[in-house]
């Protein structure tokens, strides 16, 4: 009976995956700005690298590697700065670079796969990870969700992670598809001043985080 885990699993996993990518952050700001900027694909591509690194924790978070928490505690303020420098970088380059609208009739648009943007997802997938915030705080969550649902074996693990990322990506999805429909009534004007709004945002999540490290004089 070990080996057959707790249906309930899906449900709260597809819930928390959802919770998990739906808050307004860093990632979530780069991931819309693509969406709006190139497609369904273009925020489906930066959608599966946060969806890769929120999994990636859970995973860790899952299977009691506390190293990984350890690790990331102790080397907080450097990942921390690490991820402020890559955000105001991305902000910066969303800023002052010309905005391209990438619109497509529904010929061109069946032609369009998931490769066409396959560099967006090693970039979300890296601001994820150097987020020491999203990583101590899956740790809390795969310590929360026990209380809904009990997750003892490896397999209970693996079907809990791969329901999050499920409904983390069933989120992007579903967000992409929306945006694309509605994102041809978008000029490059108004995209020019999506890309600043996004720009600034990006870049001052990036400062909070290294003022906060110099504020705690976090050793590096």
């Amino acid at each position: 009976m070990d080996y057959i885990p707790n249906p309930l699993i899906i449900p709260i996993g597809i819930i928390v995956g959802i919770l998990i990518a739906a808050p307004v952050g860093p990632v979530n700001v780069l991931c819309i700005q693509r969406a709006i900027e190139r497609g369904f694909w273009g925020g489906i591509a930066a959608g599966i690298g946060s969806v890769l690194g929120d999994g990636l924790i859970a995973l860790c978070a899952g299977l009691g590697v506390g190293t990984i928490s350890g690790a990331v505690e102790t080397h907080r303020a450097i990942i921390q700065a690490l991820g402020g420098v890559a955000l105001i970088a991305f902000g910066a380059r969303l800023y002052f670079t010309s905005p391209r609208l990438r619109i497509v009739s529904e010929a061109e648009g069946s032609s369009e796969s998931l490769r066409d943007f396959v560099w967006d997802i090693p970039q979300t997938f890296f601001l994820t990870i150097t987020n020491p915030g999203a990583v101590l705080g899956l740790f809390a969550v795969f310590g929360g969700v026990s209380t809904f649902v009990e997750v003892h074996s490896t397999i209970d693990v693996l079907l809990m992670v791969a329901a999050i990322v499920g409904g983390s990506m069933l989120w992007w999805i579903t967000l992409s598809h929306i945006i694309s429909r509605y994102r041809h009534r978008i000029d490059l004007r108004t995209l020019a001043f999506v890309n600043r709004i996004a720009g600034l945002l990006l870049g001052s999540f990036g400062a909070i985080l290294i003022a906060e490290v110099i504020w705690k004089g976090g050793s590096f």
